[in-house]
């Protein structure tokens, strides 16, 4: 009978990182050297894509690039995504380590997937320095996944499939109905859907949140419910099967797909 084997978890975000805090200022902070202030939803928009692309993303939007324009007095060229990467990237492995705190939760809905049987894999958009970084403050708070990629490691980063089909590959689990892509962006959601796999976003802790903790905590009753819809129709928007508050709700979560697997249904 088909069930689901592995669930293929994003990092910032989604396990660590809670509102997804250390890309976005790290983004910031290099525009600000050409002179170019874009705010944190600005740096915010294409998160999940390898940073470079990142980058070349933001550029493309009209506000980000009518702001280089203005400050440069020039279009943007390949030559200043590099450098802007190559700016980003220390930054961005500072800021891996600063928020590198397990989203709570997170290693408790792990566990408990683990203890049905489960596989557990992590993708990030993240370049090798700073999944590194990552990978290795989690697993001194007690997280470490069965198999754990980034970017750099494929031809191509999200939306494209190729993180999620080597987890498939290294952990040897197939069909793609059998995998459970979580994470907490719209490009996570099309990646999992390309993958062919069942795809779900987090809410509370993501970056469309893009809250801390504690300013989550202080949104009255009705913002948040709010807030909780419209990132809910976002990911439903990008194709998302469903959307969870917090990682606590993936037992749940996976015995209603497993249901809808029994029945003949597929992502």
């Amino acid at each position: 009978m088909a069930e689901i084997k592995l669930v293929v978890l994003d990092w910032a975000g989604t396990t660590i990182d809670f509102g997804c805090r250390a890309p976005s200022g790290a983004f910031v902070a290099a525009f600000a050297t050409k002179g170019v202030a874009v705010t944190l939803p600005e740096a915010r928009g294409p998160m999940g894509l390898h940073k470079k692309d990142h980058i070349r993303a933001m550029l493309r939007t009209e506000a980000v690039g009518g702001k280089w324009r203005a400050a440069a007095g020039r279009d943007w060229s390949e030559a200043d995504v590099e450098e802007l990467y190559c700016d980003v990237t220390p930054r961005q492995v500072e800021a891996a380590v600063t928020y590198s705190e397990l989203i709570p939760g997170a290693r408790e809905a792990v566990t408990a997937v683990r203890a049905a049987g489960i596989k557990v894999a992590a993708t990030t958009g993240y370049f090798h320095e700073a999944a590194a970084a990552v990978a290795g403050a989690a697993k001194r708070q007690g997280y470490e996944p069965d198999f754990n990629i980034c970017a750099d490691d494929v031809p191509a980063g999200r939306p494209a499939p190729w993180m999620i089909f080597r987890c498939m590959e290294a952990l040897g689990v197939y069909p793609p109905a059998a995998v459970l892509k979580v994470g907490d962006t719209v490009i996570d959601i099309e990646d999992g859907r390309n993958a062919g796999c069942w795809s779900v976003g987090v809410i509370d802790s993501s970056n469309e949140m893009g809250l801390s903790a504690d300013e989550l905590r202080a949104l009255p009753p009705a913002e948040l419910a709010a807030r909780r819809g419209a990132i809910t129709e976002r990911y439903k928007q990008a194709g998302a099967h469903a959307a969870i508050n917090d990682l606590g709700a993936l037992p749940a979560l996976i015995a209603d797909l497993n249901a809808k697997l029994a029945r003949g249904e597929r992502p």
